[in-house]
């Protein structure tokens, strides 16, 4: 195993990335720095703080310990009375999801054209080319909307006017769920997280808006559990009286699975902890006067928006 101490103490990170590389939110860090001076970061002439690589395996080696059940106070008391002894703990193995390595050569549109071409013809080897180009260069948030999106619509497209068969779409919908489903899984999950459930309301099959969200909180440092599609509302209000969420997200793009959602956060407020519904899909964007109705919290009209919203509610 690798020692902490063998990692660069060089700052360059902001705390943007240590968030990300440690799945822990900012505001927490910055209580953690305050309450129990764990880390000393460097700070730029605007007051930002820069942490190293060394500060990334630290936060990752408490998170840890927190997981194993130590409270936040004693997880720190454990590793001060490791450094007081001169003894660094040993860095946590990793599987990261891929972080951008290389400035873009060509603009988002071209990938996605590529990527269309690449599915379309059932050339899964130049798709898996493609997508781990596009990480390379860009932001998770930037392949989704301007990447993966853009090629899914243009695949709907082709096979609303005939030119593609539905086993090719089916066919580019597995893969691209597949490829978020290996990022879901390559970020950490920690328990003393905030737990949000995501998946589509009932008779939705649409999932790859909520498994993008999904991927994206998990990013965040939220522990997000993704149930996928067509999820029966009496089941999940069960389910959620069993393992207590503070959050439910669900996705409708039709009146027919959205209808169940209406009473929905009533019966979730009947459940102990209440969690809050969070609401979206074409549906929501397309009638706004189903808000009117809507117990719960609409999270607005994109990703973005969705996680802005989610951070002020459970923040």
């Amino acid at each position: 195993m690798v020692s902490i101490a063998e990692y660069s103490p060089e700052p360059k990170y902001t705390i943007k990335v240590l968030s990300e590389r440690t799945g822990v939110r900012p505001v927490t860090l910055r209580a953690w720095e305050r309450r129990y001076d764990l880390l000393d970061p460097d700070r730029l002439d605007n007051n930002y703080r820069l942490y190293s690589e060394r500060d990334i395996q630290i936060i990752r080696w408490i998170t840890h310990r927190l997981d194993e059940g130590l409270s936040i106070s004693n997880a720190v008391r454990e590793y001060r009375g490791l450094r007081k002894e001169g003894i660094w703990p040993e860095a946590l193995p990793t599987v990261l999801a891929p972080q951008p390595s290389q400035a873009p050569s060509l603009p988002t549109s071209t990938y996605a054209d590529q990527l269309f071409k690449a599915l379309t013809a059932h050339d899964e080897a130049q798709a898996k080319q493609i997508v781990d180009l596009v990480q390379s260069m860009y932001d998770l948030q930037a392949i989704f909307l301007e990447v993966f999106y853009p090629c899914l619509v243009e695949i709907g497209e082709a096979w609303y006017r005939g030119e593609i068969r539905i086993a090719t779409e089916h066919f580019a919908s597995a893969f691209i769920r597949g490829v978020l489903m290996n990022l879901l899984g390559a970020f950490p999950i920690y328990s003393t997280a905030p737990t949000i459930l995501i998946g589509c309301a009932p008779e939705e099959f649409h999932e790859i808006a909520p498994l993008m969200l999904s991927v994206l909180l998990r990013r965040e440092g939220y522990q997000v559990e993704f149930l996928g599609a067509d999820l029966p509302a009496d089941d999940l209000v069960f389910y959620a009286e069993d393992v207590s969420p503070d959050m439910i997200i669900l996705s409708a793009s039709f009146e027919h699975s959205a209808r169940p959602l209406f009473t929905l956060q009533a019966k979730l407020d009947a459940l102990p902890g209440k969690p809050k519904l969070g609401f979206g899909g074409r549906y929501f964007n397309d009638n706004p006067d189903a808000l009117k109705v809507m117990g719960g919290f609409f999270l607005g009209h994109s990703l973005d928006e969705a996680i802005q919203n989610v951070h002020d509610l459970l923040d």
